[in-house]
């Protein structure tokens, strides 16, 4: 039964974790442009919100394991996009412009640990 609960937490999760991408890289894009930044934005953001949301619910609140996951599997694993972030950077590649290809890997790695780092460092403060 709990096992049921699981995979119901994480299609819920998961599909509001697509649709807050899908609206969160195209308002994006709409105010800076195409890709990669969307991407990069969803990305880094979704790190800095599993740092504060695993902290929070690890170190200050407890959480049933349950909602843990929903949030973290289903909502922020569905709502990061990795397989996007290296479709984007191979593009870049693909058309000969190997600097923004390695400046988008770069730039999402490091600002990817930099969030979840301030994530971290905010759920503790709360």
């Amino acid at each position: 039964m709990f096992e049921r609960m699981i995979a119901i937490a994480l299609a819920i999760g998961g599909a509001a974790g697509a649709i807050a991408r899908y609206y969160l890289q195209g308002w994006v894009v709409d105010l800076v442009g195409p890709a990669p930044w969307g991407t990069f934005v969803v990305n880094v953001l979704g790190a800095f919100l599993l740092g504060f949301f695993l902290t929070l619910t690890e170190e200050r609140v407890l959480v049933p394991s349950l909602y843990r996951t929903l949030v973290a599997v289903g909502f922020l694993g569905s709502f990061t996009t990795f397989s996007t972030l290296m479709w984007e950077s191979q593009r870049l590649f693909s058309v000969g412009d190997a600097p923004a290809g390695l400046a988008n890997l770069a730039g999402s790695v490091l600002a990817g640990v930099a969030a979840v780092y301030l994530g971290v460092a905010a759920g503790r403060l709360v």
